[in-house]
């Protein structure tokens, strides 16, 4: 199943966020800890150019915590790093002292001249990767437009954290084509693609097999079916309807219903804690599909 989405305000978000990059001192990249590569878009990239970045491993709680160990790592080679539960109060209280520690030299600066500086930074990430929660716990309020589909936020806002302290909610964007198959699923599973725009019954049957590869014990555990080695990959989506008792009229299975199950339940941390991706799997992550060659 090959995935493309790009909605037209996207580019029209881009081209503002260019815009306004230079009345920000830093950008906080928020990243969702289930797929933490493939939410590094290479347009943002460009966008940010030399700005220093905060990275940010949303919703750590529905995480492998040993791969997001990893990852957090990873990011923190050459930037700032740090993992948060978004929903969790008070759980982003650290952002605002790394974002104080990152930007000292200027606070330093403005205070040797009896200045009250104001700092402000820029929220970014793909659709429903948390940035809109997170500007909400830095608030303690629901400031931000927040909701569990992709492409919630529209346009930008400027949110007052804190006397001294502004932030910028971006919406969330993608890039125009996807270069990899695999990034673009894990956009998909994670709901940073709108699920109208997807065929849900063959993306439950692609995440089937790669939650495979990541434990046999998943599907088991969560929908008490007895799943074996050579059940086809079908038929593991038909016991998970079975389970579920999503049927039609007349008794047949109902696959968009089982399908959709699947997916929410992933999406809700239903399944357990699970990262799609390893440090390990970045080469084939960035490696540019055969098929998506041959579309140029």
């Amino acid at each position: 199943m090959i995935i493309q989405w790009y909605p037209g305000h996207m580019n029209k978000a881009l081209k503002a966020m260019a815009d306004d990059i230079e009345k920000v001192d830093c950008i906080l990249y928020v990243l969702d800890s289930r797929a933490p590569f493939s939410c590094l878009n290479p347009k943002l990239s460009q966008v940010i150019g030399s700005k220093p970045i905060i990275y940010v491993l949303s919703k750590a709680d529905m995480a492998d915590s040993a791969k997001l160990d990893e990852w957090r790592k990873y990011f923190s080679r050459d930037n700032y790093c740090v993992t948060i539960n978004s929903t969790a109060s008070g759980s982003s209280k650290i952002i605002m002292t790394v974002v104080r520690q990152l930007l000292a030299k200027k606070i330093e600066k403005y205070a040797k001249k009896n200045i009250k500086v104001t700092l402000r930074f820029m929220v970014v990430g793909v659709p429903n990767c948390g940035k809109s929660t997170l500007i909400n716990n830095l608030c303690g309020k629901a400031r931000a437009i927040t909701g569990n589909i992709a492409g919630v936020t529209r346009g930008k806002q400027w949110v007052r954290i804190e006397s001294g302290v502004e932030v910028m909610d971006t919406p969330g964007t993608l890039w125009p084509a996807f270069n990899n198959n695999l990034v673009a699923h894990h956009l998909a599973y994670i709901g940073s693609i709108r699920d109208e725009v997807l065929d849900i019954p063959s993306l439950s049957l692609d995440f089937i097999e790669e939650l495979d590869k990541i434990s046999p014990d998943i599907l088991r555990d969560r929908y008490g079916c007895d799943i074996e080695k050579s059940t086809t990959t079908l038929e593991k989506l038909e016991k998970i309807c079975l389970s579920r008792g999503h049927k039609l009229r007349g008794g047949e299975l109902d696959y968009d219903k089982g399908a959709a199950s699947l997916i929410t339940d992933f999406r809700k941390g239903y399944l357990g804690k699970i990262t799609l991706e390893t440090v390990h799997d970045i080469p084939k992550l960035k490696k540019v599909d055969r098929i998506e060659k041959q579309k140029k």
